[in-house]
């Protein structure tokens, strides 16, 4: 299955589940947390109020050499959002992407998806834990704080 066709299938618009596709043009649905949505927003809200250009959302769909994963947060700079915006998935990642991690994937599954989303051209990527703990992340390794918002914190309470 291809992105186009996942997009306009009228059978798989309202799941409550982030979709993706593997390797192999198979469709991924992974249930998250209310406690996911709440870290998801706070992140968003956050990064909005640390950075004033560019835009913060959610769901991005990139195309990796793993087929379409959709970040649950990303911040694109207002140049590259331009490029990518009449695409259906971006050929190229945001500058930033960042999971959450949830009941429904694996720390193993989060570190491949940094790589693919440094592969694709991100510049840092973020794993977010299910306690707030945030890991920074670009292509040299793990870095104990964020260059592209240097302001963000190691650990968020979005309580």
């Amino acid at each position: 299955m291809y992105c186009n066709e996942v997009c306009v299938d009228a059978t798989l618009k309202g799941l409550p589940y982030k979709i993706e596709l593997n390797e192999w043009g198979q469709i991924v649905m992974s249930p998250a947390s209310i406690q996911h949505a709440i870290f998801q927003d706070h992140i968003s809200a956050l990064l909005r109020t640390l950075l004033n250009h560019g835009r913060v959302l959610q769901e991005f769909p990139v195309t990796t050499s793993e087929n379409v994963k959709a970040p649950d947060v990303v911040w694109i700079s207002d140049a590259l959002l331009a490029q990518v915006r009449d695409q259906t998935a971006s050929p190229v990642a945001p500058e930033l992407c960042i999971e959450v991690m949830s009941p429904g994937n694996t720390k193993a599954q989060q570190l491949r998806k940094k790589e693919l989303y440094l592969e694709a051209g991100a510049q840092e990527v973020w794993i977010c834990s299910e306690q707030g703990d945030v890991e920074f992340y670009d292509a040299t390794g793990r870095q104990p704080q964020s260059m592209l918002v240097p302001g963000f914190p190691r650990c968020i309470d979005p309580d």
